[in-house]
């Protein structure tokens, strides 16, 4: 429409990161303010302002988004230790809503055969905040490379060649 402009909240560092971590934590809150965190592995972007999470096994998540709509949603490369912050308003598409063929597509990919993935948990992003370790503030002199290392030593890993 004329006079609207579209704020683009998925750039390439947050797209980076999405797809550098293996877990994301949505954080939710009932009808009375209560939270819940819940681990989820199958996340993807979409478009410029969304973000979407697999419904795997998340019945707690599911009965809170359904009645508050606030979240907030956090993912952290473990290995360069940063992630961002992603808080917004969420509503779920589930599997028969005709939507779900363009928003499930990518998590069912991801999923596999192994994954039911009952909902897609759709994020419309209001806000992104970048989560740095402390060492970044502890340590500024430290390379990527070196805090990378540090990362593959503590948990006991090598880099994929």
């Amino acid at each position: 429409m004329a006079g609207q402009t579209t704020k683009t909240l998925m750039n390439k560092a947050l797209r980076v990161d999405i797809a550098g971590s293996v877990l994301c934590w949505l954080a939710t809150a009932d009808a009375g303010g209560r939270p819940n965190v819940s681990p989820k592995e199958i996340f993807a972007a979409l478009g410029d302002d969304q973000l979407l999470i697999a419904d795997i096994a998340s019945p707690v998540s599911v009965a809170n988004v359904a009645v508050n709509p606030q979240v907030c949603v956090s993912f952290i490369d473990i290995f360069r230790q940063r992630g961002f912050k992603v808080e917004g308003r969420a509503h779920l598409v589930e599997r028969d809503n005709p939507r779900f063929a363009e928003v499930g597509a990518e998590l069912l990919r991801m999923a596999g055969p192994d994954f039911p993935i009952r909902a897609a948990i759709v994020v419309e992003i209001e806000k992104v905040s970048r989560i740095w370790a402390p060492s970044y503030r502890l340590f500024p002199e430290r390379s990527e490379a070196e805090r990378m290392q540090a990362a593959f030593d503590a948990y006991g890993v090598e880099p994929k060649v």
